[in-house]
């Protein structure tokens, strides 16, 4: 007997009924921690919920955000009503939340507020301990991977305002376990060799989790110790 295959498409209008018929899955509430939250120009918001050992992509449509009393962020805890359904273009299922709120906040978020406020307090982020950028300087250093598109994207623009410019680049890990202590190492390097007249410090955006080194304590006080200016170039 001839098996006749059917298409991709017909494969995921199959799963989006099964999963329309389900309805447990019309209307759920769910809890969780907002991560690569996106809040588009369109209104829509597009962001991931997660718990300790899964996540699932949630979107939030303008006509519904609009009625939010808050602006999400990574990091927040939140409980979200919505429908359970599969993009068939993709063949994912997410939730399409129709109505969310606070439920605290995450443990990162907690976390980056704490020091924070504790490094405010020791008064790292005083103005007056701020260095002035040279205007034209003739050595950069950046601070970033070497495989990502954020140094193509720094040289790139450097060198169109300024074709005399010297980049350096130190390349150092922007993810992971470790990577607050190596960038931390690269910024008194920079300092100690004088490497440069400016130093970038570069990462192409993320997850508070994928950015969290970058908030490290470790970090934040090999800036403030910089005798070098530091820029921030981490998209959020």
């Amino acid at each position: 007997m001839e098996i006749t295959p059917i298409t991709i498409t017909e494969l995921n209008k199959y799963m989006k009924d099964k999963v329309a018929e389900d309805e447990f899955l019309q209307n759920v509430y769910v809890k969780g921690e907002i991560s690569n939250f996106k809040n588009h120009y369109t209104g829509h918001m597009y962001f991931t919920l997660k718990d300790e050992s899964s996540l699932i992509k949630c979107i939030m449509f303008k006509s519904f955000a609009e009625r939010l009393k808050f602006m999400p962020k990574d990091g927040m805890k939140v409980i979200v009503f919505g429908t359970v359904s599969v993009y068939e273009r993709d063949g994912v299922y997410q939730i399409y939340v129709k109505a969310m709120k606070e439920d605290g906040l995450g443990d990162l978020y907690t976390a980056y507020n704490e020091l924070k406020a504790k490094l405010e307090k020791e008064g790292l982020f005083d103005e007056k301990y701020k260095k002035k950028i040279p205007f034209m300087p003739e050595r950069v250093g950046v601070l970033t991977s070497k495989t990502g598109s954020v140094i193509r994207d720094i040289i790139n623009v450097s060198t169109r305002r300024n074709p005399n410019v010297y980049i350096r680049l130190l390349p150092v890990p922007v993810q992971g376990e470790g990577a607050g202590e190596k960038i931390a190492e690269a910024i008194r390097l920079m300092n100690e060799k004088n490497l440069a007249d400016v130093i970038i410090v570069a990462r192409g955006g993320g997850s508070l989790e994928d950015l969290w080194p970058f908030n490290e304590e470790c970090v934040a006080r090999a800036i403030f110790e910089s005798k070098l200016p530091v820029i921030s170039a981490v998209r959020t």
